[in-house]
């Protein structure tokens, strides 16, 4: 997988609760992929395929922000977990 457009949005200052997220080209498929902050991927990702999820990218370090991973649910809704820690890279 090459480089893709993807740019980070913040709603707010980071000492307050709110939706932060990105922004990337849509490519073949069409839907939208909400992202909870969680404080341990690893930690998260196993609670989801424990209660019957499944993780479906590994975890992934994002230079200077933190680590992430795509998952999907039982019902095969997809979503992500990201554990902020800007060590990460």
């Amino acid at each position: 997988m090459g480089m893709m457009d993807y740019w980070l949005v913040t709603t707010g200052p980071d000492n307050q609760p709110g939706i932060n997220g990105a922004i990337m080209t849509r490519e073949s498929q069409k839907i939208t992929v909400n992202t909870i902050e969680v404080t341990s991927v690893n930690e998260f990702a196993k609670k989801i395929t424990e209660a019957g999820g499944k993780t479906v990218t590994p975890k992934t370090a994002i230079s200077g922000v933190g680590y992430f991973c795509y998952c999907v649910d039982t019902e095969g809704n997809a979503f992500g977990i990201m554990e902020s820690n800007p060590k990460a890279g």
